[in-house]
Parts: structure tokens; sequence; C-alpha cells
């Protein structure tokens, strides 16, 4: 027990660190709820969480390692998801300075869909579950249950920071004091979406 209790903290431990390193997930969760604020943002945080969940599920049946293991299959992967963040950065750029009536009342499942799509084209987060993951299932016990058990402690932890980050960048949003600040903050986000999206690609590029 004592065993298991250990390396629980230590995955989780991992788990925190690699959350707080800057992100596809959270680039896109900022430029979005500073753009559109906390409802879109937890909308997409749903989608997020579903997203790996799915990630997760599919790592434990084996079904990820097809994927990284086929280097076409990884290949569209890596290519369609940075053109989706691509994408997303580009309209966050385009939109920065809207505040009217239709832009603001998007449907939320939009943004949850967006989320959950970011997520299953993110090619390092397969990587994440098949590779670091499995440094911390105990031989000696079934490996099923422990992988699945490990995926939601990720998304658990995952989503705490998420779900922080949609606040702190709808609130930084709300304190901007004129229209021509506020358009440039949301650029700015932009910006770093677009960046996070090149270095995703180039980070995950066959050695």
């Amino acid at each position: 027990m004592g065993d298991l209790l250990a390396t629980l903290a230590a995955f989780s431990l991992t788990v925190l660190v690699i959350e707080l390193t800057p992100g596809p997930n959270m680039a896109w969760l900022a430029v979005l709820s500073a753009d559109r604020g906390r409802k879109a943002g937890f909308a997409a945080v749903l989608g997020v969480m579903l997203g790996l969940s799915l990630i997760g599920g599919l790592a434990a049946l084996g079904l990820a390692a097809i994927v990284t293991q086929t280097p076409w299959l990884f290949a569209l992967l890596r290519h369609a998801g940075t053109l989706f963040l691509l994408y997303l950065a580009i309209e966050g750029w385009r939109h920065a300075g809207e505040s009217s009536p239709i832009h603001l009342s998007e449907t939320l499942g939009k943004h949850f869909r967006h989320g959950l799509i970011i997520n299953l084209l993110n090619p390092k987060a397969a990587l994440f579950f098949l590779v670091v993951l499995p440094e911390y299932i105990l031989a000696d016990r079934p490996a099923l249950p422990q992988a699945l058990g490990l995926t939601a402690i990720t998304v658990l932890v995952a989503t705490g920071i998420h779900v922080v980050i949609v606040l702190l960048a709808a609130r930084a949003a709300a304190f901007l004091q004129t229209p021509q600040s506020t358009l440039w903050f949301r650029r700015v986000l932009a910006v770093l979406l677009a960046g996070i999206a090149i270095w995703l690609f180039l980070d995950t590029a066959p050695v």
C-alpha cells in the first residue's frame, strides 16, 4: 500500500509540473477566456477534459500505440493539430476587438468541441500516456486498472489548472480599461497560441 501511495504522489507531482509548462491547452484557454469570458472558457475545459480522458482510455487499451507507431498516421495527427491551433490563433487575432452581441453569444457547444478536437489532435498527449504514464505502473498489480486510475489523476490535475487559467485570463481581461488595451492583450495571447502551435509541431517531429 505504501508503494502505491508513493507512486501516486510522484505521478501527481509529475503531471502537475508538466501541466504547468506552457502548452496548447493553456494558451488556447487563456485566449478564449480573455476574449469571450468565463462561460466559454469553462465549456472549453469540459471539452479538454473529455479529450484527455478519451486519449488516456485509448492508450490504456493499447490503441493509441497504433498511432504513434504508424509514421504516416502520426504525421497526419501532427499536421492536423498544428493547423487547427493556428486556425484558432488567427480567429483569436481577427476577433480580438469584437464585442458585438452576435460574437459574444456563440454557442458554448462550439468551444466544447474545439477543446475536444485540440486534445484528440494533440500528439504530445498521446506520447505522455504511452511514454510517461507506464513508468508509474506497478508490475505486481493489474496494469489496466492502474492505467485508468492514473489517467483519471491526469485529467483531474489538468482540469484544476485549466480552471485557474480560465479564471485568471477572464479576470485580467476585465481589468483592462480601454478597448485598445483589450485588443492588444487578446492579440498577444493569440500570437502566443500560434507560437505554441509551431513549437508543438517541431517538438513532436520524428528524430
